[in-house]
């Protein structure tokens, strides 16, 4: 039987330190490149490679992160009394259905390879994707993309890395 990839985790429990001062009040994964927080470039991204279930995997201080993909009422309401149609359209993009995402605490910062341990229970013995919000990857397909494509045609496990210079490794939890 082949299988797809339709889950992904979000391990965004880390401290931020790559972005200090920033991150001592905000969410990495909130804060923007151009328009959008950089969570949204990988939520776009997971959904556009098939991505159906997004659980993620946070700490204490990340409240923010959540709010952000709920729904805004008032905001919405407002917009919509002002005739500000695009704008609704791209608050709505935003939103999550219930049941689309889920979320975790990681109480302890034990590294990547825990977080993923930590969601555990929402992926079972299905195949799943990881996703690191906080690196974007600019490319005419893809990345997650191309590796469901893969994974579907090989049903083999796969990794994509990147080159980090020896005295930045620890900024990137190596």
């Amino acid at each position: 039987m082949r299988r797809k990839v339709t889950k992904a985790i979000f391990p965004v429990a880390g401290l931020g330190t790559r972005f200090l001062p920033a991150t001592k009040s905000v969410p990495k994964e909130i804060m923007t490149l151009v328009d959008r927080p950089l969570v949204q470039y990988a939520i776009d991204e997971a959904r556009a490679a098939g991505i159906k279930e997004f659980i993620f995997v946070t700490s204490r201080g990340k409240s923010a992160l959540e709010d952000y993909f709920d729904n805004a009422p008032q905001l919405e309401q407002e917009l919509r009394r002002k005739g500000k149609d695009e704008l609704l359209e791209i608050l709505k993009s935003t939103n999550m259905d219930s049941g689309e995402i889920a979320y975790m605490r990681q109480h302890k910062p034990l590294g990547l390879g825990h977080a993923v341990w930590c969601a555990r229970r929402f992926i079972a013995n299905e195949p799943f994707a990881v996703i690191l919000p906080d690196d974007v990857i600019a490319a005419e397909k893809p990345c997650l993309q191309q590796m469901v494509e893969a994974f579907e045609e090989t049903q083999s496990n796969m990794v994509a890395a990147m080159d980090v210079p020896d005295n930045a490794t620890q900024s990137y939890g190596i």
